[in-house]
């Protein structure tokens, strides 16, 4: 290339036969220089890097007035020449998208992510992103026909019966800073992955709670440290269930431990439920089964207990099916006018129960801390799962943990919760008896988080249109017929059911309980104004 009389640009291109036909059309150094860049074609690394700052803005990621990183730090991170990264910010500060000084870094230009998308900047990256490279597996097309969704943000003003969320103030924030900090100060000498089960000072004195709280006898190296009780469903439905078997569930029930057998092609059986829990003397006609998912203790939602003879039902069953059990005791630590009872695990005899826990109830969700106890044939199995998915549970909480469990903190916590949640729990149900009367009946009251309000008058197809009022009103309540397996909204026991609502108590104080169910009193009275 050399610059020809009258400032032109020519390059020498050897002559061969296969050139002879190409023109080449000078352009002078300005236009050369003034070149804008072409956002739908790729010219190189640098070219790329301004599409994707472009597509950052216009998407949000950058936002307005958001610093960007010096040009030095991110020709360090892409492998870049600094100059290469100086050269795309000018043209992007050239085009408008950013504004720089000397001496500082450069930041987003106001307005720009607007303008860009009404201009389609960011249409090409929206499209891309939505389209499939290539096909999904059995399991994700299951996944994604599932539509789970989140309930959404709650307003402030909003008063909401979730269950699920605790309240952030009763969280034991001084103990567990006292056992993080009593942590931190112990010397490690190999920072190493460790068992795959989990610290194993947490089993240890985690073998030692299940043994004083629940009557559970287990060795320590049948105990598995999970991210949450949800982990542990996800690996007994992928280790557990084959593509077409059948699992047995509770009808209704925990929907979410539902979808983690649905996502490996489980075919779930929905056994209905009455006042004493699982009615096990439908499980006969189920035709072959490979799990049988329950929550004994505290059957969610109606919140049951079931009672020995049918926990030896079970059992029985399970054996004669040579089926595995999987005991979801996610709540039992608020009892409140229920004695407690054997769990499944201690009376197992043949090892085919696997005992799932949370810390999730009694701590913080956030914590993403549960557990299993495998019976011993299982144990080599779920180890080598774990070390194919995640390796462990974070280590630093899992030690703080251990500290809360050895020195008693733990178990004070807990008290302390069981007669805060009570207290909750009775001003829920005496107001709902207060405002309502006989237009209400309570179910499940007996222990846990939650309870479910059922309103004899109010047929269940009308459940979804009281969200609605009272949402309008600013209290958030949830209906349970999604809880029911799709084609099986009601018991066979009942011919239509009532509308139901699982109100949960755990995320707010006695006078948001109060006011709550106030608004949910009026949102009723409009809706039956309307039908009358």
């Amino acid at each position: 290339m050399r610059v020809g009389d009258q400032n032109r640009l020519t390059l020498n291109v050897p002559r061969s036969r296969h050139v002879e036909n190409i023109q080449f059309l000078p352009i002078s150094l300005d236009q050369y220089a003034n070149m804008p860049f072409d956002p739908d074609r790729r010219r190189g690394r640098s070219r790329a890097l301004y599409e994707e700052i472009r597509a950052r803005i216009a998407d949000g990621t950058y936002a307005a007035s958001a610093p960007m990183p010096s040009s030095r730090a991110l020709a360090a991170e892409r492998g870049l020449s600094r100059g290469t990264v100086t050269l795309v910010y000018e043209q992007l500060a050239a085009d408008g998208f950013i504004d720089t000084r000397p001496g500082a870094l450069s930041r987003v230009a106001e307005g720009t992510a607007a303008s860009l998308r009404r201009a389609g900047g960011a249409r090409q990256v929206r499209d891309e992103a939505g389209r499939s490279a290539g096909r999904l597996s059995a399991v994700g097309r299951r996944i994604g026909a599932m539509g789970i969704r989140d309930a959404g943000p709650t307003a402030p003003e909003e008063i909401d019966f979730v269950y699920g969320p605790l309240a952030g103030g009763d969280f034991p924030t001084l103990t567990w800073l006292k056992a993080l900090r009593a942590v931190e100060r112990q010397r490690i000498h190999r920072l190493e992955y460790e068992d795959p089960r989990g610290n194993l000072a947490l089993r240890r004195a985690l073998q030692t709670h299940l043994s004083k709280t629940k009557g559970v006898s287990c060795s320590v190296e049948q105990i598995m440290i999970v991210n949450g009780s949800q982990q542990a469903l996800d690996l007994c439905a992928r280790l557990l269930v084959d593509p077409g078997e059948g699992v047995a569930v509770e009808n209704p029930g925990y929907r979410m431990a539902h979808h983690a057998f649905e996502a490996c092609g489980a075919k779930l059986l929905g056994v209905d439920v009455d006042e004493h829990g699982l009615r096990t003397g439908a499980l006969a006609a189920l035709g072959p089964v490979c799990v049988a998912y329950v929550t004994p203790t505290h059957q969610f939602p109606l919140g049951s207990f079931l009672p020995l003879l049918r926990r030896r039902a079970l059992l029985d069953w399970a054996a004669q099916r040579h089926a595995w059990i999987i005991e979801d005791d996610y709540d039992s630590e608020y009892r409140y006018s229920v004695r407690p009872e054997a769990t499944l695990l201690s009376l197992d005899r043949r090892g085919c129960v696997i005992h799932v826990g949370t810390f999730s109830k009694t701590l913080s969700p956030q914590l993403r801390l549960g557990y299993m106890v495998l019976p011993r044939s299982l144990v080599d199995t779920f180890v080598a799962a774990r070390r194919v998915a995640d390796r462990h549970a974070a280590t630093g909480l899992q030690r703080a943990l251990a500290v809360l469990l050895e020195d008693g903190s733990y178990d004070r916590h807990v008290r302390r919760m069981r007669r805060l949640q009570q207290t909750r729990q009775r001003a829920l149900t005496d107001a709902l008896a207060r405002h309502f009367g006989g237009r209400v009946t309570i179910e499940g009251a007996a222990s846990g988080l939650h309870l479910v309000a059922w309103f004899p008058g109010l047929p269940a197809s009308a459940e979804l249109t009281l969200v609605r009022e009272a949402r309008a009103r600013g209290v958030r309540v949830y209906p349970v017929g999604p809880l029911y397996l799709p084609g099986r909204t009601q018991s066979l026991t009942t011919v239509e059911r009532p509308a139901g609502f699982v109100i949960g108590y755990a995320l707010l104080d006695t006078d948001a309980i109060e006011d709550g169910v106030r608004r949910l009193l009026t949102a009723l009275n409009a809706l039956e104004g309307r039908a009358a």
